[in-house]
């Protein structure tokens, strides 16, 4: 039987390129992709692929949120991050919240046969590059997602939350939980502390 293939990605260019390297695999049946997490979770209300390639960014949700909702929901689907980032923090929330493994947009065709192989059989699989980074000192700094950066300095502006919501072309509801998410990671109460530590910290 064949492997049926997924890939959550928000990027087209990514989505074909994927897609060339794969297409004339025989043991592989490419059975499409999701631009973000809600169209992703509509595909497999109908659909289970064997595994997913899941983008840690994505535009509605983290792809590291959206891998942990998928293994609780779909548990036998097999996860790969899929990234250009190779920070530690973010490959070990990945690898925490379900994903068998993590590889970087710049693997070969025969990386991404390895890595799929691999967590088809129960393995993990890091791309080299992701083991030395895994190997690291833990460095001491907050991960926040792409999309909660762009809230973070909408916010060092003084917008509103209506006004975030305009401008990035997302629900006020999901600006509100970039906030609240951003002042946990930050570890504050208020917006004031956000943006003062946020400052401090050079990310604002």
């Amino acid at each position: 039987m064949k492997v049926g293939v997924f890939v959550v990605d928000d990027h087209y260019m990514v989505i074909e390129g994927i897609r060339y390297l794969l297409q004339n695999e025989k043991t592989l049946d490419w059975m499409g992709h999701a631009t973000n997490a809600e169209s992703c979770l509509s595909f497999l209300k109908l659909h289970e692929p064997d595994v997913i390639l899941m983008d840690v960014n994505l535009p509605d949700k983290s792809g590291i949120d959206l891998c942990k909702e998928v293994k609780q929901l779909y548990p036998s689907v097999a996860v790969l991050g899929l990234s250009t980032f190779n920070q530690q923090a973010i490959i070990k929330n990945m690898i925490d919240n379900g994903a068998l493994g993590y590889v970087l947009k710049n693997a070969t065709k025969e990386e991404l046969m390895e890595a799929i192989s691999s967590v088809l059989k129960g393995k993990t699989y890091y791309s080299l590059e992701v083991l030395s980074s895994l190997r690291q000192p833990v460095p001491n700094q907050l991960l926040i997602t792409r999309r909660e950066k762009e809230v973070l300095l909408l916010i060092a502006e003084g917008l509103t939350n209506a006004e975030i919501s305009e401008k990035l072309f997302i629900s006020i509801p999901t600006v509100n939980t970039h906030r609240k998410s951003l002042l946990e990671k930050f570890e504050v109460k208020n917006t004031a502390m956000l943006i003062g530590k946020a400052i401090k910290l050079g990310l604002a």
